[in-house]
């Protein structure tokens, strides 16, 4: 795994935004001076006139600062704009280049910043968290985006369709770098550039809360009736002298019943209002994913398919709410608000556009949405697979009959390339079991949490840290970190035996799929003695099932299970002592351990330990 990922052409592109951003903050401080000048030049120069020459020549000279001040503060909104979308284009390189790194101070904060109880996935193979396996991925703008890549990645259960769907997908994503990266910068450009969650639960709450449109429109008729009723009265009053003043009373009574029914409407509004952002942003989204033509790609076409449907233009229909939502902005001028509401009621009327909009996107928006948030988690495994080109998209053969897994150079996504140690590993027979001894700190718990995570990845439908990766459909269970917890009152081993007593479940019959466990020190939570009857007693247990595992052990006596059990193959990590110094290779041997280091380790740290010396070496016995 010696290919360089991508930083040299991110770090140069990085560097031509840099420096494009420059020119661009110089160009935006000269417009700024130049709008300035005009003002003020404008100004004087007008008055100068007025008092040398007279009105027409100042009105002139005003008029021409005034088109002169329009053109510059124009071009001065167009350079920042771009200046903006200069910054989250490098934002957003930044982040690429921080993935590539492992830099996690310089990415975006996590979705998921804690594990899911529920899910022991997602703690034992850092899955989420601050340093896990979803940040590293996760590019996405909304929030249910993210989360369907955390549900990707902590399923825990294959489903070959899907999955060859999801692989093939983000297949055809890869290459696509400025697609990919302009999903994100047209959502960050409609929120200010903010890096901030896009969450669609409440604008599908305002969509699902229609108000009776055939009630607004009896009320909106009616009104409207009332008004021109009392405008022809007036007319008859003022204008002909024909009436007496009769208007002033149905003028009364409109104005009642109009602020009455618009009082019930100040709800409606106020969503609105604070929607009109996320529409935006759904808008600006929604024009990019129509404007592609996805050719040479027909997964992502398929994919694609709603927002090409010429007569349900995604962005059209949004763009008509938005602008009802303009027109809805009359409210912000009190005075031309009562003046056009005292001819028409003009809030029954918005309101009465704005539910029609509504009615027509609430049937189509689900599913607009619903593809938004698949394809920016499949975007995100994208950005992950075009980081790391020497990632393998794994193979998962849907006949159950072949090796269970087979990987080829093998590391941990989360380990920086500089220091990653990859493995060849392999379980051919269901029921086998991998017998993982070793010193501490060799490298037992980060193989188990490497084959977990990469299994993860492969589900998903991302590529994997391997130069091969072969597996049959298998679900995953884990025993690795175990928790006790103070407020239930379960100790760490009861917690363990919990979680070994649920893997051991979901190895019996019925079940889709065959069982993939991998468990890091069996019964560590009780005494030598019972920990070595229960470990055997499992072992026995769980070997020549419907389903292949990893267990890691300190127990160098469990080795022997291999002589007596023919499912079980022996490995190992080792160590090497020289001059006071203990060092790990990391490499997965065959066969059983042949030495345990923690009387080194604790005779090295100062520890008194008989028979050793601080250098972890043997005495010599003193002479008698």
């Amino acid at each position: 795994m010696s290919a360089p990922p991508r930083e040299p052409s991110l770090e140069r592109l990085i560097a031509r935004l840099d420096a494009r951003l420059y020119r661009l903050d110089l160009a935006g401080v000269r417009f700024a001076w130049a709008r300035l000048l005009a003002f003020a030049g404008g100004a004087v120069i007008s008055a100068a006139l007025l008092f040398a020459v007279g009105v027409w020549a100042a009105f002139i000279a005003a008029a021409v600062a005034v088109i002169l001040f329009s053109i510059l503060a124009r071009f001065h909104r167009r350079i920042k704009t771009s200046t903006l979308r200069h910054h989250v284009w490098r934002d957003i390189k930044r982040a690429h280049l921080a993935r590539s790194r492992l830099a996690w101070d310089h990415l975006p904060p996590p979705l998921a910043a804690d594990p899911r109880p529920e899910c022991p996935l997602e703690l034992d193979l850092d899955l989420t968290g601050p340093r896990g396996i979803h940040r590293l991925l996760d590019t996405t703008i909304s929030r249910e985006g993210g989360l369907r890549l955390r549900d990707w990645l902590a399923a825990g259960a294959p489903d070959p369709g899907p999955i060859a769907r999801r692989q093939a997908l983000v297949r055809e994503l890869a290459p696509l770098v400025t697609f990919r990266d302009r999903l994100q910068l047209n959502a960050r450009l409609a929120t200010g550039g903010k890096l901030r969650r896009w969450d669609g639960a409440a604008l599908l709450d305002w969509l699902a809360s229609l108000s009776p449109s055939r009630a607004l429109a009896h009320w909106l008729w009616g009104l409207l009736a009332l008004s021109l009723i009392t405008i022809a009265l007036l007319v008859l009053d003022v204008v002909a002298g024909l009436l007496p003043p009769i208007w002033r009373f149905t003028l009364l009574i409109y104005a009642g019943l109009y602020l009455w029914k618009v009082q019930q409407l100040g709800d409606l509004f106020a969503a609105a209002f604070a929607l009109s952002d996320p529409l935006t942003a759904l808008k600006a989204v929604f024009e990019h994913l129509e404007r592609d033509r996805y050719r040479d790609r027909p997964a992502l076409r398929a994919l694609c398919a709603p927002f090409l449907d010429p007569a349900n233009r995604p962005s059209a229909h949004l763009r008509r709410i938005t602008r009802v939502l303009s027109a809805a902005s009359m409210r912000g001028n009190p005075y031309l608000w009562f003046a056009v509401s005292a001819v028409i009621p003009w809030d029954l009327l918005v309101a009465y556009w704005l539910d029609q909009r509504k009615a027509a996107v609430a049937r189509l928006l689900p599913e607009w949405l619903d593809t938004w948030y698949e394809l920016e988690a499949l975007s995100a495994l994208a950005t992950f697979a075009y980081l790391n080109p020497d990632y393998a998209f794994p193979t998962i053969e849907a006949r159950p009959d072949g090796p269970a897994l087979v990987v080829r150079d093998i590391g941990h996504p989360l380990i920086p390339r500089s220091v990653r140690v990859c493995n060849d590993f392999a379980l051919a027979d269901m029921g086998e079991l991998a017998l993982i001894t070793g010193s501490n700190m060799s490298g037992k718990s980060t193989f188990l949490r490497t084959l977990g995570a990469n299994l993860c990845l492969a589900y998903a439908g991302g590529p994997v840290a391997a130069q091969a990766f072969t597996s049959v459909p298998l679900r995953i269970a884990t025993c690795i970190r175990v928790t006790d917890s103070v407020t239930d009152g379960i100790s760490y081993f009861y917690a363990e035996v919990k979680r070994l007593k649920a893997l051991l479940d979901a190895l019996q019959p019925p079940h889709t799929y065959p069982l993939f466990y991998l468990i890091d020190e069996i019964f560590r939570g009780t005494n030598n003695r019972e920990r070595l009857i229960g470990s055997r007693a499992y072992i026995r247990a769980v070997v020549g099932g419907d389903g292949v595992g990893v267990l890691s052990t300190h127990d160098l006596e469990l080795v022997k299970l291999a002589g007596e059990i023919p499912h079980i193959r022996n490995y190992h990590f080792t160590e090497t002592i020289a001059e006071g110094r203990m060092t790990f290779d990391y490499r997965l041997r065959p066969g059983p351990s042949p030495t345990s280091n923690a009387l080194k380790i604790m005779a090295m740290e100062g520890l008194p330990v008989d028979g050793m010396n601080q250098y972890g070496l043997e005495e010599s016995p003193a002479p008698r």
